[in-house]
């Protein structure tokens, strides 16, 4: 599992003061506001983040030892990544990137019906998109009666299919 996750992406400046607009790829803007450290290059460079908020579903951003339009645009389309150390998730709960790549097994026959290729977040709830090993791509709802176990560590998704979910 990858030890840094990505989390956001600069998209450009705000205002004249060294601000800058994040596009928030997690569950929400309101979480990637709590951060007050996030790492650029995957990683391997820590950054410190004096203050955050929220508007119109970005985040306007300001990083410690940023305070130029300048140095604010030198950052533009960068990454911004997270240290999955920061984070304590509640059970049951996943990182979308820990789950693609997951083989999706049919709860009833033990067969493998494809792997986990895309997640989609619909509102309601979420979307998996399984890939078949002949190219073809099921959209499954991510739902108790649907969706029976999820082992990251053991690298699989166990999945009732439903009439007419892979039909």
């Amino acid at each position: 599992m990858k030890q840094y996750l990505e989390t956001g992406k600069i998209t450009g400046t705000h205002g004249l003061r060294g601000e800058v607009r994040v596009q928030p790829w997690a569950d929400s803007p309101e979480f990637l506001a709590e951060f007050d450290e996030l790492y650029l290059d995957k990683g391997a460079k820590k950054i410190e983040i004096s203050s955050s908020r929220v508007h119109k579903n970005m985040l306007i951003m300001k990083i410690k030892g940023v305070d130029t339009i300048e140095q604010a645009d030198s950052l533009r389309n960068k990454v911004l990544y997270m240290n999955r150390d920061d984070v304590e998730l509640d059970e049951g709960t996943y990182f979308i990137q820990d789950l693609i790549g997951l083989d999706v097994i049919d709860c009833d026959t033990g067969e493998r019906v494809g792997r986990l290729d895309d997640v989609s977040e619909t509102g309601a709830n979420d979307v998996y998109h399984i890939k078949t090993d002949d190219g073809r791509v099921f959209l499954i709802p991510v739902i108790p009666d649907v969706v029976k176990d999820i082992s990251p560590e053991d690298g699989y998704i166990k999945i009732f299919r439903m009439k007419g979910l892979f039909d």
